[in-house]
């Protein structure tokens, strides 16, 4: 796998938990709505994850969430929440203690990376384009989801991470299939929360994507 050095992954995870600490990322929890969706996420997303040891050549390709939990809890609770669910996911995988630094490097790939690509992403919609309710699913559920996750592949390659059972090609090719894929699937639960359960999307905001929504007729 990578031939950088393992306290390269342990920096970035501690980078990204120092950085989120001061946004106080259980504030989140506070809000009743956002408490049985956060759960849920805690207990269904290990199981994501571990379907990575069934695929083969050590492909570590498979719907990581991360991009929406940054748009259901914010990126400070999202990045917090990557441990447990990082940590869960190996668990049932080797029914043992986990190696740490193949945790670590597994939450950076898999969670921290291309959680803050989506938000990094998001901003750049929030500021730049209009403040529309389908600016919001299509750019931040969707397009900053697909371009997070395959920016993450080729980070991945420059940063040797990339398994040696497999080339370059099919390393970049499989994680824009990827990219789409989770893109599709983080864009279709978007526009299904904004709809039916827009408080379980923190990021989201009838006054700001609905421009006067909240005004008497």
């Amino acid at each position: 796998m990578s031939n950088l050095p393992a306290w390269l992954d342990w920096a970035v995870l501690l980078a990204a938990l120092t950085l989120a600490l001061p946004f106080k990322p259980w504030l989140p929890l506070r809000h009743a709505p956002l408490q049985s969706p956060w759960v849920g996420a805690m207990v269904l997303l290990p199981w994501v994850w571990w379907t990575e040891h069934l695929l083969p050549n050590g492909l570590a390709l498979h719907v990581s969430g991360a991009c929406l939990l940054v748009l259901m809890f914010g990126w400070p609770l999202a990045i917090w929440s990557l441990l447990p669910i990082g940590f869960a996911a190996k668990l049932i995988e080797a029914r043992a203690w986990p190696n740490p630094d193949a945790l670590v490097t597994h939450i950076v790939w898999l969670g921290v990376i291309p959680a803050t690509l989506a938000l990094l992403l998001g901003l750049l919609v929030r500021r730049w384009l209009p403040k529309h309710l389908f600016v919001y699913i299509l750019g931040r559920g969707f397009v900053a989801t697909a371009l997070a996750v395959t920016a993450t592949g080729y980070l991945a390659t420059f940063a040797l991470h990339k398994p040696d059972t497999i080339d370059v090609e099919e390393w970049m090719l499989a994680h824009w299939l990827l990219g789409w894929g989770e893109a599709i699937s983080t864009g279709m639960l978007t526009a299904i929360f904004v709809a039916f359960k827009p408080e379980w999307l923190l990021t989201y905001s009838d006054q700001r994507y609905l421009p006067g929504s909240h005004e008497q007729p």
